[in-house]
């Protein structure tokens, strides 16, 4: 099985909002109501353009089709697409703030598969040779098993407000990494 990492272009944009908008749909039944999922999807999930910019946002691929997408930010935005923010996107002090892991999302016919546990691999030890020292990330229901099983822990519950009046409910997580102590890359 052939399966490569490698940094998100511009030109993968819209390969990565479509598996975006299926990832966030079935993978969230069973975490999120339909209506949720869909706020949720519409409203906040997407390619946040300055972590392809930053060459934070990676992709994987198996035998050459997206798989999965993820990323790390230097930035203080915590979690959305472009759509979602707002104003400037300042860059964080790796001596004093915490790294955010961003907009992980998987195909859901590779779901389950470790490409999750792969790319927060690879994230995390970009932000460690990056100078960072903890990571920080909201969570969506669905990925806190994830979160919790790679050694983040909850700090924060708490909800989103999205049009139509439907409160979804997320987790801000948090985990210290160490320089010079980052996991090797594990080879699937």
């Amino acid at each position: 099985m052939t399966i490569t990492v490698r940094t998100a272009q511009p030109a993968d944009i819209p390969a990565m909002e479509a598996l975006i908008a299926r990832s966030g749909i079935e993978l969230s039944d069973g975490f999120y109501s339909k209506e949720q999922a869909e706020a949720i999807t519409r409203h906040v999930f997407g390619v946040d353009t300055q972590l392809v910019a930053d060459q934070t946002y990676f992709l994987i691929e198996k035998h050459g089709e997206l798989v999965a997408c993820g990323g790390w930010s230097k930035r203080s935005t915590l979690f959305g697409a472009d759509r979602a923010k707002q104003g400037a996107d300042p860059l964080l002090d790796p001596a004093t703030e915490a790294a955010r892991i961003r907009a992980f999302f998987v195909d859901p016919s590779a779901a389950r598969q470790g490409l999750g546990r792969l790319l927060l691999t690879h994230c995390s030890d970009a932000a460690t040779a990056g100078g960072f020292h903890t990571l920080e990330l909201a969570a969506t229901m669905p990925g806190v098993p994830l979160y919790l099983a790679c050694g983040f822990t909850v700090v924060e519950r708490f909800e989103i407000t999205l049009p139509g009046d439907i409160k979804v409910p997320l987790a801000k997580m948090r985990k210290s990494i160490a320089p010079g102590t980052a996991q090797r890359h594990q080879t699937a």
